[in-house]
């Protein structure tokens, strides 16, 4: 098959479409599948395909969230897509990437797939600021209801969203497919030793530094300022335990952040790390000792996988769309708040090592069903039904 696969964020940038996206053409390439990617570069709006990328032109939206807005009515972009065939169309984004991408699945007459990644209510706060923002709630219901009914087969990546879908009565066909990861990229035996023994001197982590890693887009809805403040009661606690957080990764909510820290007085025990490529991600997971994020806003939680896949003790603040997944004591381990916070870390930190190892052997195993190639099995049986509903 021949497969266009659209999104709004591609690596190196990091995040859950972009590893989505990333793991979803590898794949369809490695089993000899055909696949060009469309997306917006996040450096520039130049109009470039390099290998089987296409970079279109786009403006960069500072203020929403990073967002690069691209015209949807380019002709150039389109030409090459033509010239590319494709069977299906997978959209795995929206606003004006997703409306190139429907405009591309009518012009060339080829069945679209949608994956429906976003909750986007939960990102109202940067396109109003705050103001409307209930009425601006209500407007991406009706939207998010209508888009589902004009698309060819629909994919939501956990039962969360797809109950999301049916609470704001959508009615349509909905699979529930998982995001795959590669797990070998995730392996101890991948990781730069030398690298790592660099990086532990410049950022004083010793034999018996416990580290917490925080990973992702720093962005408000990520509440990474739940885990800090857990962290930081963690510390006043037991100020005598030698510790570290990590946070990796960038975002508009990074300054606050920081100065959450200074204000909880734990800013020497708080490196910011910034931006990483993709590539480097499994490198800061193998650094952990607890993989912590306070995020309820998810549509599947992927660093939780890649956490578990990397043999790293998660520890969660609850959420339905976990149950399943983390098994509180058995898997990971769920929060709910500072006290529960504190808790959950003094009960990681006093388990033995065969403890600890049940607890990872048990979330690798459960991690499976996340596999990379029952991955790529679902999403083509559903290219197949979509292209079927074509003939």
């Amino acid at each position: 098959m021949r497969i266009a696969i659209f999104t709004d964020t591609y690596p190196p940038f990091v995040n859950g479409v972009s590893t989505s996206t990333f793991n979803l053409a590898n794949a369809l390439v490695a089993h000899g599948h055909e696949v060009l990617v469309v997306a917006p570069r996040s450096t520039d709006g130049k109009l470039e395909q390099i290998g089987n990328v296409l970079y279109v032109p786009g403006i960069y939206l500072k203020k929403l969230y990073g967002y690069r807005f691209t015209n949807i009515f380019s002709n150039k972009p389109l030409k090459i897509i033509k010239n590319f065939k494709p069977d299906v169309i997978h959209n795995q984004t929206d606003f004006t990437i997703g409306a190139f991408a429907r405009r591309a699945a009518k012009k060339l007459k080829v069945p679209i797939v949608y994956t429906y990644h976003t909750s986007y209510e939960d990102y109202t706060y940067y396109a109003v600021r705050g103001l409307m923002e209930r009425f601006a709630k209500r407007v991406v219901r009706v939207y998010s209801k209508e888009l589902a009914n004009r698309m060819t087969e629909f994919i939501t990546p956990s039962e969360k969203t797809k109950e999301y879908m049916r609470s704001v009565g959508s009615d349509t066909y909905i699979n529930v497919i998982p995001t795959g990861i590669d797990f070998s990229i995730f392996k101890s035996d991948k990781v730069d030793q030398e690298k790592a023994k660099k990086f532990k001197e410049e950022h004083g982590i010793k034999e018996t530094t416990k580290v917490f890693l925080l990973l992702g887009r720093v962005a408000k809805e990520k509440s990474m300022d739940v885990s800090v403040r857990g962290f930081a009661q963690y510390h006043k606690k037991h100020p005598e335990v030698d510790k570290k957080m990590l946070v990796v990764g960038d975002g508009p909510y990074r300054e606050d952040l920081e100065l959450l820290c200074e204000e909880l007085g734990i800013s020497h025990l708080v490196d910011f790390i910034g931006f990483v490529p993709a590539t480097d991600v499994p490198f800061y997971y193998h650094l952990a000792d607890i993989y912590t994020s306070a995020s309820i806003t998810e549509t599947q939680g992927l660093t939780f996988m890649e956490a578990m896949a990397a043999g790293k003790i998660v520890l969660a603040r609850f959420d339905s769309n976990l149950t399943g997944t983390i098994i509180n004591g058995k898997t990971g381990f769920f929060f709910t708040d500072d006290a529960s916070f504190v808790a959950q870390v003094e009960k990681i930190f006093s388990l033995t090592k065969e403890q600890k190892q049940t607890i990872i052997d048990e979330a690798y195993r459960t991690a499976d069903v996340y596999s990379i190639d029952k991955f790529y099995n679902n999403v083509v049986r559903v290219y197949k039904r979509a292209i079927r509903k074509y003939w």
